[in-house]
């Protein structure tokens, strides 16, 4: 090999070889490359993979969130306001003596029910027993006064008739006959006539005084009579004997004074029939009506009563603004004790048949407008704006923006959006007929 081929062949050497290490040092660039885009890649890959599996499930009704609805229904609705008040004996009175005396006999204790005309208890008064005797025996005495008073009137009538007839018979004599009857005895016989007519007089006057102390000895009678049945002390209504303040052996003072210190027998009360006294603010006055219901809920017993409205003042308290309200509350079965405690709802206002919502289905935004998120035929999510009436303690009166029946979200609405694809699950709310 002459020195010009080994020259070229140097350099065909040399050139191979830094070809080789261009290409080798290409590879690892685009080595570097490659990984460092590949984790992209795949990310990009994922998301769009995810997306569209979202989307898939979406659309997914197998999938879709459950929610809980009510229907849109139509009722009456009352805006009531809650007073709170204490239960009263329709009427509660404490039971005197008329006449004083010792208890000699008892009926009653502390609880007794009793009835109209019952007897409670029984009073010895002896010396009324002893005025009424007497009594009988003055009626006994005026009543034969007047029997003599009378044959005494008898007597004196018949003295009379035969004077009369005399007199009449003379006088007719020495009309005829004047010669025959001398003036002396006409005379005599007028004077007789006139006399017995006076005793007639005299006879009807001691009668007529004899009826009138007959009548006022029988008077005496009936009235010591009428005070001793006040021995006999009964019931004026029905009613529960809620205090005992005597018993046998007890003198009872009479109770013809109003001093708060006299002793009483008990005390009674009416409770089958209860009172509420109410004091009706001025904004409620125009709603309160005779006869009208109330709902009463009594809380020691958790139930609630229906009373009814039977008298108010008519006119409004200038200090409180309020107007004194009574209402009756039957309680035949004594299951309220007076002195408890009750909450009056008043009706302030009442629509009936009217479209209602829970106040859980509706979100108010302002005065007389709120939000309702429906759920259409499709089981997709519609957010409707609504106008609100009156408002209750659990519903609200809707006026538009939706329809009876219409489907509604019942409670937590924050989760779901407009659009979305739910499965409806109808309950029912607190407080819905």
């Amino acid at each position: 090999m002459n020195p010009k081929e080994i020259i070229q062949e140097f350099f065909n050497s040399k050139s191979g070889e830094i070809m080789k290490a261009k290409r080798l040092a290409g590879a690892r660039k685009f080595a570097r490359k490659s990984w460092t885009a590949w984790p992209i890649g795949l990310l990009i890959v994922s998301l769009c993979s995810c997306g569209s599996s979202q989307k898939v499930r979406a659309d997914d009704p197998s999938s879709a969130p459950r929610v809980a609805v009510v229907k849109a229904v139509r009722r009456s609705i009352s805006n009531t306001l809650e007073i709170a008040a204490e239960f009263q004996p329709f009427q509660e009175i404490d039971v005197y003596a008329k006449v004083s005396g010792y208890i000699q006999k008892l009926y009653i204790d502390w609880g007794t029910h009793v009835t109209q005309g019952q007897l409670l208890a029984v009073l010895e008064i002896p010396e009324l027993q002893q005025q009424l005797q007497l009594d009988e025996a003055a009626v006994h005495r005026s009543e034969q006064d007047l029997a003599r008073s009378n044959e005494e009137l008898s007597r004196a009538q018949s003295s009379y008739t035969v004077t009369h007839l005399t007199y009449t018979r003379l006088a007719d004599v020495q009309k005829n006959r004047p010669e025959l009857v001398a003036q002396e005895e006409i005379d005599e016989a007028q004077g007789k006539d006139l006399e017995a007519n006076a005793g007639v007089s005299s006879a009807k006057d001691a009668v007529a005084g004899a009826e009138q102390a007959l009548i006022g000895s029988k008077a005496s009678l009936e009235k010591d009579k009428a005070m001793f049945a006040y021995a006999r002390i009964s019931a004026p209504f029905n009613g529960v004997v809620t205090r005992m303040d005597a018993y046998t052996g007890s003198l009872l003072p009479a109770g013809t004074s109003s001093i708060k210190g006299d002793q009483a027998l008990c005390r009674l009360s009416e409770n089958d029939l209860l009172r509420l006294v109410i004091p009706v603010p001025e904004r409620a006055v125009a709603g309160i009506r005779l006869g009208q219901p109330i709902e009463v809920a009594v809380s020691a017993l958790n139930k609630n009563f229906t009373g009814k409205v039977v008298r108010y003042s008519d006119q409004i308290d200038m200090d409180t603004r309020t107007m004194h309200t009574e209402l009756q509350v039957p309680n035949p079965n004594y299951e309220i004790v007076p002195g408890m405690y009750a909450d009056v709802k008043l009706p302030l206002q009442t629509n009936a048949n009217v479209l209602v919502l829970p106040i859980q289905a509706v979100q108010p935004k302002g005065t007389g407008e709120g939000t309702v998120l429906v759920v259409n035929s499709s089981n997709r999510i519609e957010e409707r704006n609504v106008t609100l009436g009156i408002q209750t303690s659990d519903s609200f009166e809707i006026l538009s923006g939706i329809q009876e029946n219409e489907m509604a979200v019942f409670g937590e609405q924050g989760q779901y959006k407009p659009g979305m694809l739910v499965v409806p699950q109808l309950t029912q709310a607190s407080g819905a007929e």
